[in-house]
């Protein structure tokens, strides 16, 4: 084996291939200060719309949920922690209801 390819851990680069090319696999130019600030800001802006909507289809999932569901007061809403106990609740007292029967 020459003494270069040895040198180089025997990776799959030719041998005598430049160190620095294989270490930098990101982008080729680096980026000013205020295009990371602009490329930040984006990301958050993107990241705040992608929870937005995510919690958007929750509570209108959480919404159909509490509609199927029996509540005494109709006018009661329940939190969303109360809505998924109930849910629970009521599942597990609806199998028993079939298990007994």
């Amino acid at each position: 084996m020459p003494a270069e390819a040895a040198s180089s851990g025997g990776g799959s680069e030719p041998p005598g291939a430049p160190r620095e090319r294989r270490r930098r696999r990101g982008r080729a130019r680096a980026r000013t200060e205020a295009l990371l600030h602009t490329l930040k800001r984006s990301r958050r802006v993107k990241a705040n719309d992608r929870e937005r909507n995510r919690m958007h289809h929750l509570n209108a999932a959480l919404d159909e949920l509490r509609s199927v569901l029996p509540t005494f007061p109709d006018d009661t809403k329940l939190t969303k922690i109360e809505t998924l106990r109930f849910a629970y609740n009521y599942i597990w007292a609806l199998s028993e209801t079939l298990r007994l029967a």
